[in-house]
């Protein structure tokens, strides 16, 4: 619940960002000269990519809970046997020993999105973010049934 909230309040920040950036580009705009108008439309492009990104950001953070409620359901959701640190932290060597199991299990079921959204798991245990999100994109694909980018 707190990492939603914590989405939900960056989000909104964000938000209430372009709209302060925007509504600067429309002033820039109506000033109409000739560098301030493409100054503003410069400006009004950041909102536009920033909006855009969080819209898709938004979308797979949705997608991403979908399939681990579907996959929670099914009793399927990988187990948390990792080892950690008196701090609290993972064990490297024990995520290491848990991705590498996770690996053998989507090489043998590669068309599986279940095998793939544990990978994408296990690659964020081991801190490897990019690798998670391309695990979890493809888990999200093979599920709705759309061809799948290789990682």
């Amino acid at each position: 619940m707190r990492a939603k909230l914590s989405y939900a309040v960056t989000a909104a920040v964000l938000v209430f960002y372009f709209v302060l950036v925007g509504s600067r580009g429309v002033m820039l705009i109506q000033s109409g000269t000739l560098i301030t108008v493409t100054f503003g439309v410069a400006v009004l492009i950041l909102p536009v990519i920033g909006l855009w990104f969080l819209w898709k950001n938004t979308q797979f953070v949705r997608r991403a809970n979908a399939l681990a409620a579907e996959l929670d359901a099914e009793g399927g959701l990988p187990v948390d046997e990792l080892k950690r640190t008196p701090g609290g932290r993972i064990d490297r060597d024990s995520a290491d020993e848990v991705f590498a199991r996770r690996k053998a299990e989507t090489e043998k079921a590669p068309d599986d999105w279940r095998s793939w959204f544990r990978l994408a798991v296990a690659y964020h245990d081991a801190r490897d973010t990019p690798r998670a999100r391309k695990a979890m994109q493809r888990a999200i694909a093979l599920h709705d049934g759309r061809p799948v980018q290789h990682l």
